[in-house]
């Protein structure tokens, strides 16, 4: 048994670097709150942390975390808290645009390892893939097109005054958007990888890396409820991972901790902020 031959130092060690990995991404996902409501409300990093934690204990409750918007913008003031789900929708979009891009090249080499097929069919998915990228960074770096698109849309137009914000993120101020959300996704692949390499540490580093891009590209398509999704994301990674191990229940085992470290965890940090809400006012400080 792999567990059998884990050191209780190495284990504490290893749970002690995910855990503050967890916050790390939480901070970083802070700051780019913070950033992103810059020009709607000034708030502070304090702040910011508090409205991100009791996001993530609404999220839990609520499918594909929808209520991680409310538990955020009702921080802010009354007025500006349509303006602020878009903006939090600005930095989701950035999100997705890395782990779309980063998943969908490595189901290219998973195709190109793993499944035979004839030479055109994978330079076809191969070039599907690249005009697939190409078209994620062009959308999220022009998301300030949206707004006139919007403009034109009739049953839409009601709503312009909300969407114009998107015309205040020029590519400046998205490619620092987009700057936190790859390091976020450094910091999540890094607690998979620490936790992975302590059970399975003859895994090949590059094929596990691959595999960890796959599944939160998989976990991002899919739809479901952060507190009984543990299941969905086991199942996906022992798939995805017995191309390259056997060991099905250090890999189930990783999963459930990085969800348990990085959502439920913080979900229950975050209880303690959702008191903190006035819902006709700004938060109580």
């Amino acid at each position: 048994m792999l567990i059998s031959k884990l050191s209780v130092g190495k284990v504490y060690f290893t749970l002690g670097v995910i855990f503050f990995l967890m916050l790390v991404n939480w901070t970083l996902e802070a700051l780019k709150w913070k950033f992103l409501v810059r020009r709607i409300e000034l708030i502070s990093t304090r702040k910011a942390i508090e409205s991100v934690f009791c996001g993530l204990t609404w999220a839990i409750f609520t499918p594909n975390r929808i209520g991680e918007y409310g538990g955020r913008i009702f921080f802010l003031s009354p007025r500006k808290r349509v303006f602020g789900a878009i903006a939090m929708g600005v930095g989701a979009v950035g999100q997705m645009v890395i782990t779309n891009i980063l998943g969908s090249l490595a189901l290219l080499w998973f195709t190109g390892r793993f499944i035979q097929m004839s030479g055109w069919l994978y330079y076809t998915i191969f070039f599907l893939t690249v005009v697939f990228c190409v078209f994620f960074l062009l959308f999220y770096f022009n998301i300030s097109l949206l707004s006139g698109l919007i403009n034109k849309i009739g049953f839409l137009k009601r709503f312009r005054k909300f969407f114009m914000i998107l015309g205040s993120y020029h590519k400046t101020g998205l490619l620092i958007v987009f700057i936190y959300c790859i390091a976020r996704f450094i910091v999540f692949t890094s607690q998979y990888y620490f936790i992975i390499n302590m059970l399975i540490p003859d895994l090949p580093v590059f094929s596990m890396i691959m595999m960890i891009f796959i599944l939160f590209f998989i976990q991002s398509a899919l739809p479901s409820l952060d507190l009984l999704d543990v299941g969905v994301r086991t199942m996906t990674a022992t798939y995805f991972f017995s191309f390259i191990t056997q060991q099905e229940v250090a890999i189930m085992a990783s999963t459930a901790c990085i969800w348990l470290v990085n959502l439920i965890i913080p979900a229950i940090l975050g209880s303690g902020f959702v008191f903190k809400l006035n819902f006709f006012g700004t938060s109580r400080n």
